[in-house]
């Protein structure tokens, strides 16, 4: 996939304002036809890589500083990621960066996942976003904010996050029992929000999200969601729906 490219409309120094891609003719069909016969690994970046070539920076907590965005840029330009337009105005993000670009900027709802308890060297923060074809591009993080990106299957990747996430047997949610005591003594916890959103341009504009907080418990998951009348309040799950039944729901 080296040949693979997507072009931006402004310089990498004003990643932000740049307007979307564009992505060559049959890359996408043919990049969905591989994840259906296996993960397509995308590689590794640091937050001001992406951010460089306006790729995920929406869900970024912070933006980079000018002199750290330069360093990204010289970095991505010594390994043959960006590269001038022949018009001087468009840079070309090529290789398995330009594929990330292009697939982040055709879905239109991310599941962000964040979790407490990790151990050293695991992902604290994974993102999902979900594709068309029944795929999803996924982000994982840790804690020295390397991002690996990859694409995979839907049903593959939404296993691969419930079994990150704290997992056993859904406790029953009808005690009275404090939801931040339980969070408070609990090993793991997660807090799971997917949000939809429109584009202008490359900025990525949020609309309605959902919440959905995990905490393990003597080898019980309990689930809480905001409350309907005071989202800075959680309640418990009345159900006993499991994990994976919850994240197939707030990707429909």
């Amino acid at each position: 996939m080296s040949d693979a490219q997507a072009n931006r409309s402004q310089p990498p120094s004003t990643a932000g304002s740049a307007g979307e891609a564009s992505v060559p003719e049959g890359l996408v069909a043919a990049v969905v036809s591989l994840v259906h016969t296996g993960p397509v690994l995308l590689g590794a970046y640091t937050m001001a890589e992406l951010t460089a070539v306006d790729a995920i920076v929406d869900f970024l907590e912070t933006r980079p500083s000018d002199d750290v965005l330069a360093e990204a840029v010289r970095s991505l330009a010594a390994r043959q990621l960006l590269v001038g337009g022949t018009d001087g105005e468009q840079v070309r993000v090529r290789g398995d960066l330009g594929i990330a670009v292009a697939f982040q900027q055709r879905a239109r709802m991310v599941l962000d996942a964040r979790a407490t308890g990790t151990q050293p060297g695991e992902s604290w923060r994974i993102l999902l976003l979900p594709q068309p074809e029944d795929i999803c591009m996924m982000v994982r993080i840790d804690a020295l904010g390397v991002h690996e990106i990859g694409l995979y299957q839907r049903d593959d990747a939404l296993k691969m996050l419930s079994e990150w996430l704290p997992n056993g047997d859904v406790a029953d949610g009808k005690s009275a029992e404090d939801p931040n005591a339980v969070l408070a003594a609990s090993d793991r916890t997660a807090l799971v929000t997917a949000t939809r959103y429109t584009t202008e341009g490359s900025a990525e504009i949020a609309g309605a999200s959902t919440d959905m907080v995990l905490a393990r418990d003597d080898g019980h998951v309990r689930v809480f969601s905001r409350d309907p009348s005071d989202h800075a309040k959680l309640v418990p799950s009345r159900d006993d729906k499991s994990v994976d039944d919850r994240l197939v729901e707030m990707l429909a």
